[in-house]
């Protein structure tokens, strides 16, 4: 199963063999747990493990593979960030994506070296997804051949950028570019931020760190402000777009190539997302494994929590969601790699297709992820709260993905867009010419739900529904937004109108997208025993999903209140199929014990021992007697033990 998981079993081999050789270097493991560390604590120990890693990496992973790396991060460093943590997923990749070969052999050489440490200043303190009107500024000066950066207002700047605020010297910084009195629009620029013998910032720049966040602590997001401070003409990052000596701006020969960077971070956030729902799970379905409380039959001992229907709906369909997450994030990436060596030829005909599947994903996987991770914590009931679980730091990392590379909503308005082109394409009897994701617009549909209705229907009525209530709502919504333009609102006033309607369409289009996605990783498994599993999860998923938005298949008929007994019927005989491999299924994504940094969720399932060891640990247990109390405390009783009353 966790060849399934990561893409083979070769990855998966790889993971263990790496756990196994971190397990022989105490030096890269934690010198106590984070929960009780200070912020500047957190950030020595991380800046100290990654000094580590940095000289063994080699020894361990292959450095040039993403995958080891990253599970590689996630064992020593963790979740909660470290000083390098944007270095690698946002500012090599820019400068792979729009440095020229000239530029990287100056810039990206050093930054993979570890010479240098980079971020990627984009989200202003004013404005985060609407690029168009960030407001730091890059005007071209001609006669020094320097592109000049300013702050124009406190709005404008950067703001929230990881490791800005005291670990990076360089930053790939977006900004509005002038040439002439005209604005270019938002280009990316690499700027020196500190000095590289001193670290100090530069004459011209403000910067720092914005303060604590409700998790994520290690990272120092940052703040960033320009006082008309120039960089060379050459430090536009120039792959796609240039500024020759005089002026003269050359645009790209592609203007959706600019799609390319964000595509590229929402693409890999899936298998993220699925990465940390799946640690929360782990930790409450082992701990419900171990609790025992109350009792089904009165005449036998207390039971296991898990054996409890409440607690399996609670758990079981986000374990299937979670693979489900995983596999539409694996087939996700491999689209988009395709779309990269598609537009190398010039073929960027894919490219919108897959910036509104990723603009959906982004947002339903981000929102029912953080959905998860509170469930699983509310699962392990009074200790879930602790920070002993670990699960509100994972709640505080995940719940992030909800508006960093996005707002949510403004994700699946983005996504609508493109369904409303394509509606259009419908409407005018075009439906020859929809995107393969969006196909589904065009094509015949049954008049009625065939679920319960045919033999060997399974999973392919439940996708036929899930095909027409996204189709039904996407058309509606759409119909709407023309509807309102006819009758003579402007096209803005009448986006807004539709709005609420419009990202409703984009929910079931993306809901549709995974559940495809989990079905056709199952379709492909060869190994019965492994498929059998998955399948069982599969039918969990669809039935869970489709009671959830069951609103949309019966306003229209399309499915009846029989039918939807037949589905609740089978969700329930799905969670006690389930249960026996429950376990088994969130152990096959391997996480060890020093990954997941949970108490409750120990493998070896000796919690309780383990949960007192913890709490002695406390900072507050140094001492029977706090300063606190000799100053506050104990004067206060005193006190009013010798007054009268």
């Amino acid at each position: 199963m966790a060849a399934q998981i990561y893409g083979g079993e070769m990855r998966a081999r790889r993971r263990r063999e790496i756990t196994a050789k971190l397990a022989e270097i105490p030096e890269l493991h934690d010198s106590m747990p984070l929960p009780y560390m200070t912020r500047e604590e957190k950030i020595m120990e991380s800046a100290r493990k990654l000094t580590v890693l940095t000289q063994r990496m080699s020894e361990i992973i292959d450095p040039t593979d993403a995958g080891e790396l990253y599970h590689l991060n996630n064992e020593v460093l963790g979740i909660e960030g470290n000083p390098m943590a944007l270095h690698g997923v946002m500012f090599i990749p820019a400068l792979n994506a729009q440095a020229s070969d000239e530029q990287q052999a100056k810039w990206l050489i050093r930054a993979l070296r570890r010479e240098i440490i980079g971020t990627y200043a984009q989200t202003e303190m004013g404005h985060g997804t609407n690029l168009q009107n960030l407001e730091t500024t890059a005007t071209y000066d001609i006669g020094t051949q320097e592109f000049v950066l300013h702050t124009p207002k406190i709005t404008a700047l950067k703001w929230w950028p990881g490791n800005l605020g005291k670990s990076s010297n360089y930053a790939v910084v977006v900004a509005h570019m002038y040439i002439k009195g005209k604005n270019f629009g938002p280009h990316t620029f690499m700027v020196p931020l500190r000095d590289e013998k001193t670290h100090k910032p530069l004459p011209g720049i403000t910067i720092g760190d914005i303060g604590p966040k409700m998790a994520y602590n290690i990272v120092d997001n940052g703040f960033l402000g320009f006082n008309n401070y120039r960089i060379p003409r050459t430090n536009l990052l120039m792959r796609h777009t240039k500024v020759e000596a005089d002026g003269t701006y050359i645009k790209p020969p592609h203007a959706k190539i600019n799609y390319s960077a964000m595509v590229h971070v929402r693409s890999y956030m899936l298998t993220g997302q699925a990465i940390m729902l799946s640690y929360a799970l782990n930790i409450a379905t082992r701990y419900s494994a171990v609790r025992r409380q109350g009792q089904i039959d009165k005449n036998e001992p207390e039971v296991k929590v898990l054996e409890y229907q409440t607690q399996q709906h609670r758990l079981f369909p986000f374990i299937a969601r979670a693979y489900a997450f995983q596999f539409a994030g694996a087939e996700t990436v491999k689209l988009y790699e395709r779309v990269l060596k598609e537009m190398k030829s010039g073929n960027v005909s894919l490219m919108a297709d897959l910036h509104a599947l990723t603009s959906g994903l982004k947002s339903v996987v981000t929102h029912q992820t953080g959905e998860g991770i509170e469930q699983a914590r509310m699962a392990c009931g009074g200790h879930g709260y602790s920070m002993a679980s670990y699960i509100s730091e994972i709640y505080g990392v995940a719940i992030g993905g909800c508006t960093y590379e996005g707002e949510n909503m403004v994700m699946l308005l983005q996504l609508a867009r493109y369904l409303v082109k394509s509606a259009a394409l419908v409407k005018s009897g075009k439906a020859s010419q929809l995107g393969p994701l969006v196909a589904y617009l065009g094509a015949r549909s049954e008049p009625t739900s065939l679920i319960d209705r045919v033999p060997n229907g399974g999973i392919t009525e439940y996708i036929k529904t899930f095909q027409h209530i996204a189709k039904r709502q996407t058309l509606k919504a759409a119909n709407k937004f023309f509807g309102l333009m006819e009758n003579g609102e402007k096209r803005e006033i009448a986006w807004n109108k539709s709005s609420v309607e419009l990202n409703r369409a984009s929910r079931l289009h993306t809901r549709l997208f995974i559940v495809e996605a989990f079905a056709r990783r199952v379709n492909e498994i060869g190994d019965i025993t492994i498929k059998e599993a998955l399948s069982d999860l599969l039918h969990l998923h669809v039935n869970y999903e489709l009671l959830d938005v069951a609103t949309y298949a019966l306003e229209d008929g399309f499915m009846s209140s029989t039918q939807l007994d037949y589905v609740r019927d089978q969700l329930y005989f799905y969670l006690q199929k389930i249960r026996p491999n429950a376990v088994s299924l969130l152990d096959s994504w391997e996480f060890s014990d020093r990954e997941l940094r949970s108490v409750l969720g120990r493998r070896d399932g000796h919690v309780y021992e383990n949960l007192f060891k913890w709490a002695k640990e406390s900072p507050l247990n140094k001492t029977d007697v706090l300063p606190s109390v000799d100053t506050y405390l104990k004067p206060m009783m005193e006190k009013a033990r010798q007054s009268k009353l």
